[in-house]
């Protein structure tokens, strides 16, 4: 009597275990990692990003200031037995207020220029969305303008503008030596405030951004004060520079 050979078994019934003992030990490895949390983060804010990383530049530039001080501390008690080290202290203090490296108070002028509040609809028919947001070369106007007419020092925001800053800006935000800074964007200088606004009034780029002030809503404010800046405390690094012909 012939007999029927057993019947081979599918591959599957292989696989399928294997997968599902993997899947399990997954599973076990994810719960054990995330403790109970949710292993994909959720939308990060970009705020918050900008926010944690002027927390870290603020957080080095402290570092960095109290480095110079242990560094000008250590070279004062070395300098009165080194002749070079007295001279280039000498040298150092001297034109240190020049460039910006000492507290300075006088009369001078604040200009605050912020974005408008209107919408693209509220606009004149040639106007369009740039019309209403300051812009990089808006804030380098006023800069110029205050520099040509004779200011002495000068603060954009809560910083010490020095011959190595540079004004840059990031959609409608200011970054300036490491630090980002939104609107309303404010530029000080020390000097004569007649002098000053006189020189703010005639300068052709402020002319147009005040025509857009009136146009779009955009603000201009300037108005005498009385300033008190610190001393720049940041980089003096230099990364490219070139005599000037």
């Amino acid at each position: 009597m012939a007999t029927t050979p057993p019947a081979r078994r599918s591959r599957w019934a292989y696989v399928v275990p294997l997968a599902a003992a993997a899947a399990g030990l997954l599973f076990g490895i994810s719960a054990s990692v995330s403790k109970g949390t949710d292993l994909r983060p959720g939308q990060v804010s970009l705020a918050g990003v900008v926010e944690e990383a002027n927390r870290k530049v603020l957080g080095q530039q402290h570092d960095a200031q109290g480095l110079r001080t242990e560094i000008e501390q250590l070279s004062e008690r070395n300098a009165p037995g080194s002749s070079e080290l007295r001279a280039a202290a000498s040298r150092a203090d001297a034109i240190a207020p020049q460039a910006g490296l000492t507290p300075v108070k006088g009369k001078g002028v604040k200009v605050t220029l912020d974005d408008s509040r209107r919408t693209v609809k509220d606009l004149p028919e040639e106007g369009n969305v740039d019309w209403l947001v300051v812009h990089q070369q808006d804030v380098q106007a006023v800069v110029n303008a205050l520099w040509h007419s004779g200011a002495t020092s000068m603060m954009l925001m809560d910083q010490r503008v020095i011959s190595t800053s540079a004004v840059r800006c990031v959609g409608n935000t200011l970054l300036l030596q490491g630090r980002v800074y939104s609107p309303p964007f404010t530029i000080t200088a020390i000097g004569d405030p007649a002098t000053l606004v006189k020189g703010l009034d005639n300068d052709l780029d402020v002319k147009d951004y005040r025509a857009r002030a009136d146009l779009a809503g955009v603000t201009y404010d300037a108005k005498t004060v009385d300033a008190d800046f610190p001393a720049y405390s940041g980089s003096l690094n230099l990364r490219h520079a070139q005599p000037a012909k």
